[in-house]
């Protein structure tokens, strides 16, 4: 059976090393799903594909082993999935309209994590309706806190939960452990003055090491959430490198329109030959300079009062 292998990956399967065989690619947007779309996931795999479901590193699912000819019943059949989890669509039954945008990955948050400072899945499926579907190629990841165990720093865009630390000095008993805590787990921010401890604001990453170690809660967390944002880490094989902060202390509306606006400079400045029609956009800010990259990303944009942005930026890593 000849195919067209773009129309195919745009629809979200794989082309794979066996012949007449595909593999659907499942969104899952922040990881998390009701356990009930896992049958269906089961009836499409066993149905459909050769029996097996691959668990993938973007928190998704792949089913291998689907003939081309099956790929109309397998879109049909993951009609109640995309709708369950409420993904963007422009034909129902016809499966996932784009694959460019890759699935928004994200830590379990603070509906599991006690150091988790924000709901990581709520943004993720926030960004998810704002994002998709789209062609170009971005990899977003979400994580609750500094401890960054969603990898946060190895995509375009990570997401890092933050808080702004409140002490209630009348509830303090100058025990000492958040002190001890923030020296032991953290960048040691805090230390005492007149047995009460002090916070360095310049020095305090947001991770609320301090109000988990309060034996009193003397220490709250900031009603408003507010999040590091870095940018352009990447794997592969062409020059890796760990993203770095572009702005500390942003909040929620502020990184949705920096990512749209990122889509923009992208569709302006791509490379119109780039291979299979994508471009790291790291690639592309190496091109046109960061400075032309922060002009259209901070376009229309209102940060928090205490935001920091980083400018210049420069990357580390390797290089061949």
């Amino acid at each position: 059976m000849d195919i067209n292998t773009k129309i195919l990956k745009k629809n979200a399967f794989r082309v794979t090393k066996e012949r007449g065989m595909t593999a659907s690619r499942i969104r899952v947007p922040g990881g998390h799903l009701d356990a009930k779309y896992l049958s269906q996931i089961q009836h499409i795999a066993e149905t459909f594909g050769n029996g097996t479901v691959h668990i993938t590193s973007r928190q998704g699912f792949e089913i291998p082993g689907i003939p081309f000819e099956k790929m109309p019943e397998v879109n049909a059949a993951l009609q109640s999935l995309i709708d369950g989890l409420e993904i963007n669509q422009d034909e129902v039954g016809c499966g996932y309209p784009a694959a460019g945008t890759r699935n928004i990955t994200a830590c379990v948050g603070n509906r599991v994590c006690p150091f988790a400072c924000y709901d990581t899945t709520a943004l993720a499926q926030r960004i998810e309706k704002a994002v998709f579907p789209n062609d170009l190629h971005f990899k977003i990841a979400l994580t609750g806190c500094p401890n960054d165990c969603a990898k946060v720093r190895m995509h375009d865009f990570g997401i890092m939960g933050m808080t702004v630390p409140h002490l209630e000095s009348d509830r303090c008993v100058s025990c000492g452990a958040c002190v001890k805590a923030c020296k032991k787990k953290s960048v040691e921010a805090l230390k005492p003055v007149n047995f009460r401890p002090q916070r360095d604001e310049r020095r305090c990453i947001g991770c609320g090491e301090c109000v988990l170690a309060c034996p009193n809660a003397a220490w709250t967390r900031s009603e408003k959430k507010y999040y590091r944002l870095t940018l352009l880490g990447r794997t592969g094989k062409k020059n890796p490198r760990l993203g770095e902060d572009f702005i500390k202390w942003v909040d929620e509306d502020s990184i949705i329109k920096i990512i749209l606006n990122t889509y923009d400079y992208v569709k302006e400045y791509i490379d119109p030959i780039a291979p299979g029609g994508k471009e790291h956009i790291g690639y592309i800010v190496d091109r046109t300079g960061f400075e032309e990259f922060k002009r259209w990303a901070l376009r229309d944009v209102t940060l928090p009062e205490i935001a920091e942005v980083m400018t210049p930026m420069y990357w580390k890593g390797i290089t061949y």
